[in-house]
Parts: C-alpha cells; sequence; structure tokens
C-alpha cells in the first residue's frame, strides 16, 4: 500500500475526561493534559499520528477515530502555508503534542469566527472540544518528504495488518458474547435462521422484499437501517431517505456478496442473522465512513416477501461485492 494515508484537516473533540481544570491558552484556547508522555513535542513539518473524538458543547459526537479502528495522520503546516491561521488554531494544537501525550483541548469558536473571517458554526455553542492520544510522532528533522512519508506508510500499513489479522477474533467474540451457533457456508458467511418462513427458498433472479439492520460484529454498532426509529436513536437517521421495505433481486441489485449468498437461505416469513466477513462485505476499502477496514458485519433481516424472476431470464452473478450498504428502491 504505497500511497498517502494522511488526512490534511483535523477537526475534531471528546467529553472531559479528567476532573483536572482547564489552562488558559493563546487565541482563546483552553487545554488540560490527561497525560503527558516523553516524547519530544512535535514541530512544523512533523507528522503525527493520533486518535481523536469530536464533540461540540451541545455533546454531540461529529468524529470519533477509534470507531474506525485506525488512528489519523497529519503533518504540521507552516502558519505562512495556511490561510486564516491563528495562535491557538488546530495547526498550533499540534505544536503542544509529542508522542505518548493525551490531552483535551477547547477551540473559542467566537474567536476562531473573528479571527479566520469565516461565520461561526451552527452546531456548536461556545466551542469544540478536542480530545488527542498521539500514538506516534515520525520527527522531519533532514529527512527528504519521501522518506518521511514512507515511514508514516510503513507505520500505516503496520497498523492495518493488525486490523486484518484482528477481523476473526472479532467473529468469535461476537458469537460467544451473544451465545450463538451458527452454520457455516464455504465461502466463510455464517447465519443463524430465527424463524424457517414458508415456501420456496430465494432464488438467483427473484426479488426479495426485506427488512433489516446492519451493524458492526467489533462493537455492535448500528449503521444502516430501513427502521426509522431505530435509525433516530441511533443517529443515523437521514431526513432525505424513505424508511420503507427494500427491494433486492437477487444476483441482479449490487449488494455485498454475502447478501446475495445470504438471501438465498432464507424463505418468505423468514428471520435470521447474517455474520458476515469483510471478504464477502466492504473489504480491506471498507465504505463510507461508516464501515472499517476488514470489518465483518452483522445483518438482522426479514423477509417479508419473494417475487419470482422471469422464468425467461437467468440471472448472473454480480461480478464484485458493491461498495455501497444497500438502500431504499
Amino acid at each position: 500500500m504505497k500511497k498517502s494515508i494522511l488526512f490534511l484537516t483535523a477537526v475534531a473533540a471528546l467529553a472531559m475526561s479528567s476532573c483536572q481544570s482547564f489552562k488558559k491558552g493563546e487565541g482563546g484556547l483552553e487545554y488540560k493534559f490527561i497525560k503527558e508522555g516523553s516524547g519530544e513535542k512535535a514541530t512544523t513539518g512533523d507528522v503525527l499520528a493520533f486518535n481523536l473524538i469530536v464533540e461540540t458543547d451541545r455533546d454531540s459526537v461529529l468524529a470519533n477515530t477509534y470507531d474506525m479502528g485506525l488512528p489519523q495522520a497529519q503533518p504540521i503546516m507552516p502558519d505562512s502555508t495556511l490561510q486564516g491561521s491563528y495562535p491557538g488554531d488546530p495547526n498550533s494544537i499540534l505544536r503542544m503534542l509529542g508522542e505518548g501525550d493525551s490531552a483535551v483541548f477547547r477551540i473559542n469558536l467566537d474567536t476562531m469566527a473573528a479571527r479566520t473571517g469565516q461565520p461561526k458554526p451552527e452546531f456548536a455553542d461556545k466551542y469544540l472540544q478536542f480530545t488527542f492520544k498521539v500514538e506516534k510522532v515520525f520527527k522531519k528533522g533532514d529527512l527528504a518528504d519521501s522518506v518521511l512519508f514512507e515511514q508514516v506508510n510503513q507505520y500505516f500499513e503496520g497498523e492495518i495488518e493488525k486490523i486484518k489479522n484482528a477481523e476473526e477474533g472479532k467473529i468469535n467474540s461476537y458469537i460467544q458474547k451473544n451465545k450463538l451457533e451458527p452454520k457455516k457456508t464455504a465461502s466463510g458467511l455464517q447465519y443463524i435462521i430465527k424463524e424457517e418462513g414458508a415456501g420456496k427458498l430465494a432464488a438467483l433472479g427473484d426479488t426479495v422484499v426485506l427488512n433489516y439492520t446492519g451493524s458492526l460484529a467489533a462493537n455492535s454498532k448500528i449503521f444502516d437501517t430501513n427502521d426509522t426509529e431505530l435509525a433516530k436513536k441511533n443517529k443515523i437517521h437521514n431526513p432525505m431517505r424513505t424508511y420503507e421495505p427494500i427491494r433486492i433481486r437477487v444476483g441482479k441489485d449490487p449488494v455485498i456478496q454475502g447478501w446475495t449468498e445470504g438471501l438465498q437461505l432464507l424463505k418468505k416469513g423468514s428471520k435470521a442473522t447474517f455474520i458476515i466477513p469483510s471478504n464477502l462485505g466492504y473489504g480491506q476499502q471498507g465504505s463510507m465512513g461508516a464501515i472499517p477496514q476488514y470489518a465483518p458485519l452483522v445483518f438482522e433481516v426479514e423477509v417479508l416477501d419473494i417475487i419470482a424472476g422471469p422464468k425467461e431470464e437467468e440471472a448472473d452473478a454480480p461480478e464484485m461485492p458493491a461498495m455501497t450498504p444497500p438502500t431504499t428502491r
């Protein structure tokens, strides 16, 4: 994996996790260190790999790298190259951090708006709160950019390999935690038929009408559902979407391979759980910021109807899994 895994914008925050009072910094910045590592503080040109969670003062989480299982990386840029930079902005925060540090920062939104000339965001009132945990600092020194970024890429390749190797453990842990006894197909799909249903099994070319909820096996976090109340409860509701049963034409519509195989195990009226390994799901790429790399998935499905496909047409299996979740049709 040679391409750079750098994210050049850091906007993040987390709820307070320490009783320690905040100190005052430049530009309205407030901060406190939860833990200080022994590493040298970062300077311009260095690259930091860190985990962080973003939260507003309304207790709304905007981003969380822990959900994706992979730290974020960002170089510290010269202030002269950044439009609207000022003391106490996100770029200057990074210079306060070193390897092993954990710290919380609050950026004053009124100061940010005045210094940058940008309107104050509507999703917060007074501040954004950033909590950083610095995993690694790559020191620029006299290194050429190509050498520095190669070091960064090697680090992330190793982190991704750890995620890949942990997948089987996540699946086994989910099964044990929920005391399941799934059946397993040759491809690696695992499933539990909770209600059998009646009639014929769905076949290639048939249209399956169903309800579903998808979650991550690692933490049971729901990332997609056609249940509007469940979507609202889990803060994934999309007001532009129509929440109703979806229709999947097996082998024709672009869904992940685990769905194409799993739906053929079900009859009308069936309720089932699919445990889908990443090679039958979204693989190394993940999907849409909601599904991490090499993430095993769990789908709860209920088949409402099976509509037979045209007899004169043979439905072919899709060439490759789609890289988008099931969508309302």
